[in-house]
């Protein structure tokens, strides 16, 4: 006998996908503005006197000095015995004046790096959003492209998809096929609620693009593969860098990505389906890179390539297994810094945060410190590669 209950299930069409979406979109919406309260947005952290002389690499008492002495931001007293503090865009402000680390070539477009995996759940989005702010906190100006149609960064960057943001806000419109269609990408660009990190929103409607490339790619007039990279380059006199945050899969669009990008990032879990899947990646851009090499004499050449070890537990023998063995496929590419399986990014993703939103973990002290000095790492050595390869001509 069939269980009742499941027997007199209603037929789930059109109608009952409609209603679904619709009650599934009032209820994440209802989510965030509960997780957000008191405020409907996001707000970025402000820092202390301390931590914002520990981000110039000078001194408590030299800040005072050079506070009383430079045209820098005065931050706001917090009273008698208190922390002065300082709002994001003010501690961004002190950084650009005070840390010591070189600046863009005058003339140099941004490094354009995407984050790329064919797994989900491997961190693409989180190592995208970390890298944007711990390099917004070098004094880097960071552009985000979301191209998943997901949306998770542009939830990440303060706006959720279809709720703030719409289809005409996405990079859909230059990957259509009309010929007034836009080719500079910078009608979608908005602000982020973190200074210094711009965004191109991502929404489920951008997803219409896999259907639409595939039909340019019959016209032999069109460079449907270059759609992505001629619609960034009015964008990379503006920033530092643009992080493309891609699906995961080798998509239409994830191609776009790759042949805009100057480096490839991928994030990878010491698991045996992520590493298998990671080679799955590598082998079919390969044959990628001959098609487009044969069909239509594209040759592309990365500045760079890097694999980051992501979510390690040292603990785990057959995570160790698989660790090893990634070691040995990527050799040169892996970065030298790994970061941590830990509950701390967990608890951000709770919240629609990140690790650099957290200005308070009730946990240990030195699991959060261990992650955002992993997590800080990553990012000066991004920094240093754009120095060594993508900039090195025009220095």
């Amino acid at each position: 006998m069939p269980d009742t209950a499941v027997a007199a299930s209603p037929v789930f069409g059109l109608q009952a996908l409609r209603v679904l979406t619709d009650n599934a979109a009032h209820l994440l919406s209802d989510l965030r503005q509960r997780m957000l309260e008191p405020k409907p947005r996001k707000e970025p952290p402000v820092f202390h006197g301390g931590q914002v002389a520990a981000l110039c690499g000078i001194d408590v008492r030299q800040q005072n000095y050079l506070r009383a002495h430079r045209d820098l931001p005065q931050g706001l007293p917090a009273g008698p015995g208190g922390r002065r503090s300082y709002t994001l865009s003010e501690t961004r402000a002190w950084i650009k004046a005070l840390l010591e680390v070189p600046r863009r070539p005058a003339g140099a477009a941004a490094c354009t790096i995407a984050t790329v995996n064919f797994k989900g759940g491997s961190g693409k989005t989180t190592t995208t959003m970390h890298l944007a702010q711990s390099l917004s906190l070098l004094g880097r100006d960071v552009l985000v492209l979301d191209l998943d149609p997901q949306g998770s960064a542009t939830a990440l960057a303060g706006w959720l998809p279809g709720t703030d943001v719409t289809e005409k806000d996405t990079a859909l419109a230059i990957f259509r096929p009309e010929p007034d269609a836009p080719r500079d990408l910078g009608y979608a660009v908005r602000p982020s609620y973190w200074d210094g990190i711009d965004i191109v929103p991502a929404t489920p409607d951008l997803f219409a693009a896999e259907g639409l490339l595939p039909q340019m790619a019959t016209q032999d007039s069109v460079s449907w593969w270059a759609l992505l990279y001629d619609a960034l380059q009015p964008l990379r006199v503006r920033y530092d860098y643009i992080l493309i945050d891609t699906a995961p899969s080798l998509s239409y669009m994830a191609v776009n990505a790759a042949m805009a990008a100057d480096g490839l990032l991928m994030p990878l879990p010491a698991e045996n389906l992520d590493y298998a899947s990671s080679v799955s990646y590598w082998t079919l851009l390969q044959d990628l890179m001959v098609t487009l090499g044969e069909g239509y004499g594209v040759q592309k050449d990365f500045s760079f390539m890097r694999v980051l070890l992501n979510k390690v537990d040292a603990t785990n023998m057959a995570s160790a297994m698989v660790r090893e063995r990634i070691l040995q496929t990527y050799g040169p590419y892996i970065l030298p810094v790994e970061i941590p399986r830990s509950p701390v990014t967990s608890l951000g993703g709770l919240q629609f945060g990140t690790l650099y939103d957290m200005t308070k973990y009730e946990g240990s002290a030195r699991t959060y410190a261990k992650l955002r000095d992993a997590t800080d790492h990553v990012a000066r050595l991004i920094d240093a590669l754009a120095f060594s390869t993508v900039w090195s001509t025009a220095a």
